[in-house]
């Protein structure tokens, strides 16, 4: 059997919450869990939104509003008062700019939980929020991993460890490439760190300096909305290929800026307020329901910008059984088709056919024809445009008539989450997993009935929570359309399958071992929740530790050691 890469750990913030534990997937189900679970990812919210924890019924209401696509409340920017110069000409006919106020068009948006602040969790130094948020998400993930980093990389080579992330957008606050543009205008000093923290990659640079010490690997691949499951690709390919043996791959995106958010909207790409009320009817004077702002496959008229940083650790499954991690999922294939000639730049082409086609062929030869027809589900783009609900719709519609699949679920969680561009198909595989984990797909709650030209024959798509058996559900695909023609579509094995599969692979007594070994890990993974949720753990940030100098290395013309390392790096 081939090498496969497993996933094994997961973390990250987004509109739902702290994603470690599937804090975050159980705030979209949140109704349809026990009250145990349910107090426990409220009491994980309250924490992060600086709340107390185990309140009232007006506690749960606080955190229900302030999670998940809402107006707007979390930004350090008035939405409905933005500044900018306004262009006017004096008495002598020069041209003049004075201060002047307006209100985005656009009122609504996937913020992260009302009261999260990553700045105050560690020493942030005019960090940008992106990299503030990426410094969080790879901690969580470490925390949730069970087992100590420092002691994981020392049974491991330096050049077997990679981590692949970035962002589509840069950090385009004050404190990145906004800041550095906007300098001289409003009439402040340029930061020497404004241009380099603005940089693309640099989530992946921070992860590396400041919170895992890594000298392997490191990069990002962009593509655009697609970008997670791009870097997914890298990672995959290097664990099977056995370049490495442990990668962390992820993205972390922070677009909420009034100037982002207006670039967006002149592309009419985003749903505004006007919309919002012309879907529903209503008048100028009336409020728009903006928790449904985000309709994936209803009556729509544009996606929701959103935040959200999330990362998952990837191991070869040899080496999670002999560290004995817990196995969440395995990473199956993914596959990326550009569109060809086209009219538009940002309108869908071909590509996305071939990709999916290609990923349920792939995962038909994995596990059978039956779980493909009968065990798998999609988790859309679902970007909430026109344009997507007919175009997406049609690519999975022609491929489920091909492949002989009738009633095939399809779900989309930008109806919960927002768009968070490059890590958007990262909160879809993150919902994925939590599907798994609880047997239940999130459904589109937010329209009542899909749109008229949206293909559904083959398809179901689910507008409610659909409880699944996870077991007959081994099979999940996720989806990305991004702009310039930027296609991927991977799939992924549910962890009981996973788990079937490794047994077969190593044999009774071998599993056996490994899930003894697992018990500990798993015990220490829940003790790092429960320490979160009290408020006891801060992000894993190591300034000025360790710093390596050349000194520090030992080279020879076979290897060369590196102070802090067990094994050295073989040339």
């Amino acid at each position: 059997m081939r090498k496969l890469a497993v996933i094994t750990a997961f973390g990250g913030i987004n509109a739902a919450g702290r994603s470690s534990a599937h804090h975050a997937y159980q705030r979209l189900v949140l109704d349809e869990l026990g009250s145990q679970q349910q107090q426990a990812t409220l009491n994980a919210l309250a924490q992060s939104m600086n709340l107390p924890l185990n309140g009232d019924a007006a506690w749960r209401e606080q955190i229900i509003n302030g999670t998940l696509v809402r107006g707007w409340d979390n930004m350090d920017w008035d939405a409905s008062a933005v500044p900018f110069h306004q262009p006017f000409t004096d008495s002598d006919g020069t041209p003049c700019w004075r201060l002047s106020h307006k209100r985005l068009a656009v009122q609504s948006a996937g913020q992260t939980p009302k009261g999260f602040d990553p700045a105050l969790l560690y020493p942030s130094r005019h960090h940008p929020r992106g990299l503030q948020m990426a410094v969080y998400a790879a901690s969580d993930a470490l925390g949730q991993l069970g087992m100590d980093w420092d002691a994981i990389r020392q049974r491991l080579q330096p050049d077997e460890i990679a981590v692949y992330a970035g962002s589509a957008m840069g950090q385009l606050d004050g404190n990145g490439h906004g800041g550095m543009l906007q300098s001289s205008l409003l009439g402040k000093r340029t930061s020497s760190k404004q241009c380099a923290m603005g940089l693309s990659e640099m989530p992946a640079d921070f992860i590396n300096a400041y919170v895992l010490g890594n000298v392997g690997a490191t990069g990002s691949m962009v593509g655009a909305c697609a970008t997670f499951l791009y870097n997914l690709k890298v990672a995959l390919d290097d664990i099977q290929s056995g370049r490495r043996r442990l990668v962390i791959v992820g993205n972390s995106e922070a677009p909420l800026t009034p100037e982002t958010v207006e670039g967006y909207s002149a592309m009419t790409a985003l749903i505004t307020e006007q919309k919002l009320r012309d879907l529903d009817g209503l008048s100028a004077e009336q409020t728009p329901d903006f928790r449904r702002a985000s309709r994936p496959f209803g009556h729509n008229g544009g996606f929701t910008i959103a935040e959200s940083a999330q990362f998952f650790v990837l191991c070869d499954d040899e080496l999670a059984l002999e560290l004995g991690l817990t196995i969440y999922a395995a990473v199956g294939d993914v596959f990326v088709n550009a569109d060809g000639y086209k009219k538009s730049i940002s309108n869908p082409g071909v590509g996305n056919y071939l990709t999916m086609g290609k990923a349920m062929a792939e995962a038909r030869r994995w596990l059978g024809e039956d779980a493909l027809r009968h065990g798998s589900f999609v988790q859309a783009h679902g970007s909430s445009t026109p344009a997507n609900r007919t175009t997406e719709s049609h690519i999975f519609s022609e491929l489920a008539g091909a492949f002989n699949i009738q009633n095939w679920p399809v779900t989309a969680v930008k109806a919960h989450l927002g768009h968070s561009i490059a890590a958007a198909s990262a909160d879809q595989l993150l919902m994925s997993l939590g599907s798994w984990a609880n047997h239940i797909i999130p459904g589109i709650t937010t329209t009542t009935e899909i749109a008229d030209d949206v293909h559904q024959q083959g398809l179901n798509i689910l507008l409610q929570h659909q409880p699944i058996n996870a077991e007959k559900m081994p099979l999940a695909f996720v989806n990305a359309k991004g702009f310039g023609g930027n296609n991927a579509s991977g799939f992924f094995v549910s962890p009981q399958q996973t788990h079937k599969l490794l047994a077969h692979k190593y044999g009774n007594q071998r599993w056996k071992d490994y899930l003894a070994r697992n018990e500990f890990v798993q015990q220490q993974a829940q003790d790092y929740d429960q320490n979160m949720t009290a408020g006891k753990i801060k992000p894993r940030y190591c300034f000025g530790e360790n710093v390596l100098e050349p000194q520090d290395l030992q080279i020879s013309d076979s290897e060369i050691r590196i102070k802090g390392w067990e094994q050295a790096v073989a040339l």
